[in-house]
């Protein structure tokens, strides 16, 4: 029988602390004038009292140790509970969203995935703004501490390859959650700051500077009107690019640049493979938009550029409506979207270094087939990789590509089209944002779509955010046997 006292306690513990942050937007709500806060108030006042009394009625379980069955369900019950919570300014605040609408943004938000049920943006009071904004900055963070502490210790998705960075936890769980998250939440905030400082400076006003500030970092990309970056100027895609880049790039590598050793970052084949991969997407997208205009333009470049990296990384911003530049460049971004950023960051979807010892797995059987008596290990970062490791990778991809496909074929039966079902599936399990199409494109949303569509994305999206193995070892019958 599993303890769930410790669960409860940390559980309640992060909803009283989400209770507690919506007091930020309604103060702001206050300022403005607009009379929304009650619904904040209303939020804040159920969301703390019901996380301090489950966090007090589990006090008396509480262990530094965590057994690995109680690692896996806190992991998940905690993006389940806090999206529930995370909805109410929505359902009592000026959207009046019924539970399924305001259930989604908050899923979207908490996981960074981007997509929103919502148009009018520009017509929001600021206060519903800021709490989008911060339910993503709140989840970039907790996914990064999710990364570094929990999946390395869960062997999730080959995960367990970065346990030499210094993420051993084995038996410490809470204690080392808390350290790293205490080195990680000083970078955090500092890339935030310096991002919302850049935007400042590029003419975008105070409000708009910290939200997309928040949402830039955390590479979620809920933006303050329904145009996204379209009508920003030229300086505040050439920004955005920027801090999509570094929240993108694995935080452990600034924890080390902090303690004087830059090595790491240049030396790391995540941030290589990543680079590698923008550069070369963003040639291929602005030499085929150069061809189909007949002209060199700095628009061109600086439009593929952002969406490329925005798509990449997960961000899900768009400054303008890629489905009208040709096949080409819409199916590049489909397949991009898969691949993602780094482990360790914020950002989403596969993972470059899953890819990386996927073609290290591949190089070694092609070298064994040519050489059959030979001796062939994949290598990573110059070092062997265990046969545990890529087990694990190849269970990821082979659950990747079934959910995925799984998902489209829901979404279908409700109704949706054939592009639609696709990649919405793909953008929710992938947690990258817009899909494609005219309904979900990069200049569309998804309030359209019908209750069951987007029950269907929400569970994908906090499926695919927990790296999916984590979510499914808890749904088999023997975790909750043993």
């Amino acid at each position: 029988m599993i303890d769930l006292r410790p669960i409860g306690y940390v559980i309640g513990l992060l909803v009283a602390s989400l209770g507690a942050t919506m007091l930020v937007p309604l103060v702001l709500d206050l300022v403005d004038d607009n009379g929304h806060w009650p619904g904040f108030l209303e939020s804040a006042v159920i969301t703390i009292l019901t996380g301090g009394l489950v966090a007090l009625a589990c006090a008396n379980g509480v262990s530094q140790r965590l057994s690995l069955r109680q690692t896996f369900l806190l992991t998940t019950m905690v993006w389940i509970m806090l999206p529930i919570f995370g909805a109410l300014p929505f359902v009592f605040g000026e959207t009046k969203a019924p539970f399924t609408d305001a259930f989604f943004e908050a899923m979207s938000g908490l996981t960074t995935t981007g997509s929103t049920v919502f148009t009018g943006l520009d017509d929001l009071p600021r206060s519903l703004l800021l709490w989008r904004a911060t339910l993503q900055w709140l989840g970039g963070i907790g996914i990064i501490v999710v990364a570094m502490v929990f999946l390395p210790e869960l062997r999730v998705g080959g995960m367990q390859i970065f346990r030499s960075e210094g993420f051993d936890t084995m038996g410490k769980i809470l204690p080392r959650a808390a350290e790293i998250s205490s080195s990680i939440s000083i970078i955090y905030f500092s890339l935030t700051i310096a991002c919302a400082f850049a935007y400042a400076a590029t003419g975008m006003d105070r409000f708009d500077s910290i939200v997309h500030a928040m949402t830039t970092v955390s590479t979620g990309g809920m933006a303050t009107s329904d145009r996204s970056f379209i009508d920003m100027s030229a300086a505040a895609h050439y920004v955005a690019v920027v801090f999509m880049i570094l929240a993108a790039l694995p935080f452990v590598r600034f924890v080390q640049i902090l303690a004087g050793s830059a090595q790491p970052l240049w030396t790391d084949p995540q941030v290589r493979g990543l680079m590698t991969v923008i550069t070369v997407c963003v040639l291929l997208i602005t030499s085929w938009v150069w061809g189909r205009e007949a002209v060199l333009s700095e628009v061109a470049f600086r439009e593929a550029l952002f969406n490329v990296t925005s798509i990449m990384t997960g961000t899900g911003y768009a400054n303008a409506d890629y489905m009208t530049w040709g096949t080409f460049p819409v199916v590049m971004f489909f397949f991009i979207g898969l691949v993602g950023g780094c482990a360790g960051s914020t950002s989403c979807s596969v993972k470059i270094f899953r890819y990386q010892l996927l073609f290290a797995s591949v190089k070694s059987q092609i070298r064994q087939i040519h050489s059959p008596h030979g001796v062939f290990t994949p290598r990573y970062d110059g070092k062997p990789v265990s046969d545990d490791v890529l087990n694990s990778v190849m269970a990821f991809f082979v659950a990747f590509v079934l959910l995925v496909g799984f998902v489209a074929v829901l979404l279908g039966m409700t109704g949706l089209d054939f592009i639609t079902s696709v990649s919405g599936a793909a953008t929710a399990v992938a947690n990258i944002g817009p899909g494609l199409g005219t309904e979900i494109g990069p200049t569309g949303s998804f309030a359209g779509l019908n209750d069951p569509a987007k029950w269907i994305l929400s569970i994908a999206m906090f499926v695919g955010r927990l790296e999916i193995m984590v979510v499914l070892t808890i749904l088999t019958f023997k975790f909750w046997r043993a």
